[in-house]
Order: C-alpha cells, then structure tokens, then sequence
C-alpha cells in the first residue's frame, strides 16, 4: 500500500515537472491565447471581473416596477463599453453608448445617449458585485439643470444579471 503511495507522488511530481516548462516567461507577449499581461494583472486584482466578458443586467422601478433600466457592458482589459438604456412606462426613452475603465471591480463611464432628440452625456459609475451591478444614484443639479451621478453616495441601485441576447 506504502508503495502505491509513494509511485502516485512520483507520477504526480514528474507531471507538473513537465507542464512547468510550457510556461511563456515572456510578461509583455499579448500575443499568446491566454490574452496580455495588463489583462492578467487586473484579473488578479481583489474582487476584480473576468476580463474580456460581456455582462448585462437590469433593474425596475416606478410605483409598480414599470420603469426599466438595461445595462450591457462589455470588459476588455480595463477598457467597458456597452449600452444603457432607460425605459420608463409612458415617458420617452433614453438610449445611448457606455464608455469606460474598469478599475477592480469599479467603472467609471461616460453614459451618451438621445432622449426626445437630444444628445446629452452623464458620467456613471457602477461596481460589479458577483451577479449584480450596483449604481450610485443620480441627483438634480440646479446650477445645470441636469442629472448627475452622486459621487458621495453609496451604490445603491441594484441592477440584476440578466441573459445576454
């Protein structure tokens, strides 16, 4: 039995000897399957997304959860782009562009979107959160009279995961 034992550890040893020399010691080759380095370093990071992943989400309000905000995002690297959209029942849309970075599990974007002919851009931020998408909220700026993210509030709009179609 003790021989057994002692040829499955011998195996077992000379197997990983031998994966260990496929290693590309090489940090900068972006050119291997596995993607670059930069990729690698931000998937490492502390609650850091799988890079290079699509994601997409949504999230109801309104007096009877009539109102829907969608959110597809796609991570490349450190770089987000997607699309948001807010449908609310009975108003006219808003539609557009997300462009951002990823920082951890932390985006920052510029949202760039048409409501009632109107291009207009706000900056969002988010934070991936397993199988969730969590958002600070908006306020009224009345200096501007538009909407902005509150960037001293905690994130408190839970989006859900939702099927990319």
């Amino acid at each position: 039995m003790a021989m057994k034992i002692k040829l499955c550890l011998l195996l077992v040893g000379a197997l990983a000897a031998s994966c260990s020399g496929n290693r590309n010691n090489n940090a900068d080759d972006s050119s291997s399957a596995g993607g670059s380095h930069k990729d690698t370093v931000i998937a490492n990071e502390a609650d850091a997304p799988p890079v290079n992943m699509q994601y997409c989400f949504y999230h109801t309000d309104g007096t009877k959860a009539q109102d829907t905000t969608s959110v597809n995002i796609l991570i490349n690297g450190d770089k987000v782009t997607g699309k948001m959209n807010w449908q609310p029942k009975e108003k006219d849309k808003r539609s557009g562009t997300l462009t951002g970075k990823l920082n951890g599990n932390a985006i920052k974007a510029v949202w760039v979107s048409m409501q009632e002919g109107v291009k207009d851009s706000l900056d969002v931020e988010f934070q991936l959160r397993g199988n969730a998408l969590a958002q600070k909220p908006y306020l009224y700026n009345s200096k501007t009279g538009k909407q902005q993210t509150n960037s001293k509030a905690d994130y408190s709009v839970i989006y859900n995961m939702k099927n990319c179609n």
